[in-house]
């Protein structure tokens, strides 16, 4: 009967399991987050396409008209 204190060490021992896989999931998210980011900044790098470049397509697909590129084009350069 240990003065009352029956079972309660059970309780904080979860506890602490419960914060460490919060943590452990919040690293696992937070690495699957950076891997793609990175992933997304390497295939621009790659295509060496810059901003101005993709205005230029979003425009010549016809994305964008003419006002919204020359306001685009000009807040780039």
């Amino acid at each position: 009967m240990m003065n009352g204190f029956e079972g309660h060490s059970w309780g904080m021992g979860m506890g602490w399991w419960w914060i460490i896989g919060l943590i452990i999931i919040v690293v696992v998210v937070w690495m699957l987050v950076k891997g793609l980011n990175q992933n997304n900044q390497s295939t621009n790098q790659r295509t060496g396409k810059t901003a101005l470049d993709i205005l230029k397509e979003r425009y010549a697909r016809g994305e964008i008209d003419k006002q919204k590129f020359e306001e685009q084009k000009k807040d780039l350069l």
